[in-house]
């Protein structure tokens, strides 16, 4: 008896061991089982296996997160110049390259924007401009969320829309229009957990998250996947003749991969989870109910407008400052037309100076201009200085300056892998897709990173594969962004898990729901992300970038 007791006890401490302390085991087990690689390249004295050592050890690591991602993206700082690949110089510069400069000025803004609580204003308005019936209101909150997930980082999107979200569906609950929680008996929970939300709730989180997802491929400045790909081209094609700047970006992903699949997104949630063209079924009649209350919502929507009071000194220079951002990226070297970068070529201008330009503003720009009255008055004077646009110290709390790490992290590595001759060896190793048909090429890219981003950080899949596909159009003799730009843009749509995409985490935390209803209800959205990807990658790009249709002279 006592034995089996032993075994017992020593059975538990095993599982307990192994639950706790999985991360510091994986973080030495997994060099050890790579071991081979390094050692076969020092074997052979090639310094390509040295450096794919050190990218197999960075993909487990991002994907386990045995330790954490911005950790193992510093990881290139040791091991490029202990490999005798790069300089320390030279790697180290990665790290605040213009595009990192973009997307930290980028980060701020965003933070200006919610700091002076513009980004409420934005979205409560819209609401009350679309309407408040339960279909109207679905389409209203997906789309402000996309437009905002435009400017701002995805999760800072769907943390604001949530409480948004919130208060409308309990407000819908109050008034007896539709539940929104399953019964203990259509889902059943441990007793002291919260109910489940019903079918519609889902709709309205789902819809938030995706949209969120879907706004971010927008914009270069969107999410931090599209300035990590514009940094891997740059690094890897830095003689490429076509460009990849905000204005044309915005050309290229907007069309298709957001604004059709944004529709296509709002119209697979309508289907499934609100009863669209099935009006007796009961989510149908609920829905149907709630259209005859949507004045109670109206009401709503509009007090806490109200709270807002009018539009602040702030809030208009922020809103001012933003329209100037977006106004000197898009005629800082446009194309169509000289921009203002083409006059101040002394030095090439790229997309950093002027993002920080507004960013240094919001940091010197006070709140209000109150002050002026006292320049020549008399006592009493105010007692205390008065705030700025954005703060500091709200700045130095709320910014993910480890995402700038991320980034650079995957610039150091893509020039590493192109210096050591791994990204080539790699890319010849796929050279068999030159046989296959070019659709179908860039079908099996966007369906890798489609898959491989449902289970691990964008970023950290966008830094691993563009490498290979960039290698592999020059092995194939094919245009590099005809693979590479819907493959990044792929990086960002995980609908799937919540641990696919920082939305997905933040509607699966604040809602308590299970995984399996976000599976199944990202099977859609993933399949017209599909095709969506797959027009534009073999058909818009051509009308983007007409010189893709051959093998540039310039990637020989």
């Amino acid at each position: 008896m006592a034995d089996a007791n032993n075994k017992i006890g020593s059975g538990r401490a095993i599982k307990n061991c192994c639950g706790f302390h999985w991360r510091g085991k994986a973080s030495i087990i997994i060099p050890l089982i790579t071991l081979p690689l390094l050692l076969y390249g020092f074997m052979i004295d090639k310094k390509a296996w040295l450096c794919m050592y050190l990218v197999v050890n960075m993909a487990l690591f991002w994907v386990t997160e045995a330790i954490p991602l911005y950790l193992t993206a510093l990881f290139p700082v040791v091991f490029l110049p202990a490999f005798g690949i790069l300089p320390s110089e030279k790697v180290c510069s990665f790290y605040f390259s213009d595009t990192v400069v973009m997307f930290l000025g980028g980060l701020l803004i965003a933070l200006a924007i919610e700091y002076s609580n513009l980004h409420q204003r934005i979205a409560l308005t819209t609401i009350l401009i679309v309407g408040c019936s339960p279909r109207r209101l679905h389409f209203g909150l997906i789309m402000v969320t996309c437009f905002i997930s435009l400017w701002i980082s995805n999760s800072a999107a769907t943390a604001m829309m949530c409480p948004i979200v919130k208060a409308v569906l309990n407000e819908m609950d109050a008034q007896n229009i539709f539940a929104i929680y399953k019964s203990q008996e259509e889902e059943p929970v441990e007793e002291g957990d919260p109910p489940h939300p019903s079918t519609i709730s889902l709709a309205f989180y789902f819809g938030i998250a995706y949209a969120s997802s879907i706004g971010g491929c927008g914009t270069l400045i969107g999410t931090g996947t599209n300035l990590t790909y514009k940094g891997l081209y740059d690094t890897r094609f830095p003689n490429s003749e076509e460009k990849v700047d905000f204005p044309i970006f915005m050309a290229y992903a907007l069309p298709f991969v957001v604004v059709v699949l944004i529709i296509l997104t709002f119209l697979s949630l309508q289907i499934t989870h609100m009863g669209l063209f099935r009006p007796n079924s009961k989510v149908g009649q609920e829905v149907k109910k709630g259209t005859e209350g949507q004045n109670v919502v109206k009401a709503l929507i509009k007090e806490r407008k109200k709270e807002l009071g009018p539009m602040s000194c702030h809030e208009i220079q922020v809103a001012l400052l933003f329209v100037l951002m977006i106004f000197l990226l898009f005629t800082r070297r446009p194309g169509l037309f000289t921009g203002w970068g083409d006059f101040l070529n002394a030095q090439k201008i790229g997309s950093g100076p002027p993002v920080f330009f507004c960013t240094m503003l919001l940091f010197a720009l006070p709140t209000q201009y109150t002050f002026f009255k006292y320049c020549c008055g008399k006592a009493p004077f105010p007692g205390q200085t008065l705030d700025a646009c954005l703060s500091w110290l709200y700045c130095n709390k709320y910014t993910p300056f480890g995402l700038c790490f991320l980034l650079g992290g995957g610039f150091a590595l893509a020039e590493g892998s192109r210096v050591s001759g791994m990204a080539k060896m790699l890319g010849g190793s796929l050279s068999f897709a030159a046989k296959m048909d070019h659709v179908l090429v860039v079908s099996m890219c966007i369906i890798i990173s489609l898959f491989c981003t449902a289970f691990a950080s964008n970023v950290a899949i966008c830094n691993i594969l563009i490498p290979i596909f960039s290698e592999m159009a020059l092995a194939i003799k094919a245009h590099p962004i005809t693979l590479t730009f819907p493959s990044a843009l792929a990086c960002s749509l995980a609908f799937h898990l919540p641990v696919s995409t920082p939305p997905n985490a933040i509607i699966s935390g604040y809602t308590g729901l299970k995984t399996k209803y976000m599976a199944l209800a990202g099977i859609l959205p993933t399949f017209w992300s599909f095709f969506c990807l797959l027009f534009t990658g073999t058909v818009w790009t051509i009308v983007i970038y007409p010189s893709t249709k051959e093998f540039p002279e310039w990637a020989e």
